[in-house]
């Protein structure tokens, strides 16, 4: 079998024709969005935050922003199209509501939507608004990797999708903010880590929903921080009747060079194919490895500059053309859903002793 690939993107749209700001910096995944809408051709103008340390990070590394006073100062400004946010997990969903309320489109790093109650009322508004509230699944979207295994799966490389398991282990480290520690304020270690490995079982498989069968999560290692899911991992049920699995972890060891050695087989009727996202262990490959087992013969590549990333000007665009192109509200809104469902669902295998 021959391959051949889609080329790589261009910016969609010229200086100022699609205006962004950047509201809530809590987490450093602002940066890759606010740099993927950049290098798709966006116009950054405002920034917001409470803590101006955050804010000082944030505008050196893009120093053409502008300093908001307040969100009424975003909100209100008739010149932004979209709003990116970071800010804590719990708080993403209701920032949403009140961007689109103000007639603008929401961009929120995943967890977006930490409680049912939250995707309700999400749901709600873009309905009601005609908005757009955006996810960015970034272990996917950000991954060429996975992009290519995306355009390998719909030229019929392995046949149709059977199964999705992915892996998505992660490095503590040091410094860690409080609410990192709250299950309340980051949504639970499935719903925050994991809703990226719901996100790809949904899009690998072109499921619409999905049942979770089952669901665990533990503290085994970590009673200085009780609050700290280390372990999660769920076993899903698609409406195409194809399966998920995922693990996600706290447990990336020392002797590993990366945040961690995130991973995703996706099972075949006429091949498999697996992906090594981030290292190729024991290697010189690097990182973006695709591992290809087909009816023909055992293929890799090496997807580092062969995708790109052309989610952000998908997502442009949609703004302005009002169309669904790199995402679907549903699909987003669902990857969410399983999330939040397979972590209230989850059975605590292990936490922390009383007391600590």
């Amino acid at each position: 079998m021959s391959f051949t690939f889609d080329p790589l993107p261009q910016p969609v749209v010229g200086p100022g024709e699609f205006v962004f700001a950047a509201l809530g910096l809590d987490h450093p995944h602002i940066d890759g969005m606010t740099q993927g809408l950049l290098d798709a051709g966006g116009t950054l103008a405002l920034v917001h935050d409470p803590d101006p340390g955050k804010v000082a990070a944030f505008t050196a590394r893009f120093p053409q922003v502008r300093v908001a006073d307040s969100e009424r100062q975003v909100l209100e400004d008739p010149g932004i199209r979209l709003v990116a946010s970071a800010v804590v997990a719990a708080d993403r969903a209701p920032l949403g509501v009140r961007v689109l309320e103000a007639g603008k489109d929401f961009f929120a790093d995943k967890p977006a939507i930490t409680t049912l109650d939250q995707l309700e009322a999400a749901r709600e508004a873009t309905a009601r608004t005609g908005g757009i509230f955006a996810v960015y699944y970034g272990e996917r979207l950000t991954s060429e990797s996975a992009l290519l295994a995306g355009q390998l799966i719909d030229r019929g490389a392995i046949g149709r999708v059977l199964q999705v398991a992915s892996f998505g282990p992660h490095r503590l480290g040091t410094g860690r903010p409080e609410w990192f520690f709250d299950p309340e304020r980051y949504g639970g270690i499935l719903c925050d880590i994991g809703s990226h490995n719901f996100e790809q079982m949904l899009h690998f498989t072109g499921a619409t929903d999905g049942e979770i069968v089952s669901a665990t999560v533990a503290n085994y290692a970590h009673a200085e921080t009780p609050g700290l899911q280390d372990f999660g991992d769920a076993h899903v049920v698609l409406d195409d009747g194809t399966t998920g699995y995922v693990r996600v972890d706290w447990f990336t060891p020392a002797g590993i060079d990366v945040f961690g050695d995130g991973r995703t087989i996706i099972l075949g009727t006429e091949g498999y194919i697996e992906l090594r996202k981030y290292i190729d262990i024991a290697t010189g490959n690097g990182g973006n490895q695709v591992l290809l087992v087909d009816q023909d013969g055992q293929h890799r590549f090496d997807a580092t500059g062969m995708t790109g990333y052309p989610y952000f000007g998908r997502l442009i665009r949609d703004c302005l053309d009002r169309t669904e192109t790199a995402m679907t509200q549903a699909h987003a809104f669902k990857a969410a859903e399983l999330s939040i469902l397979a972590q209230t669902s989850a059975r605590v295998l292990a936490q922390p002793p009383a007391g600590l």
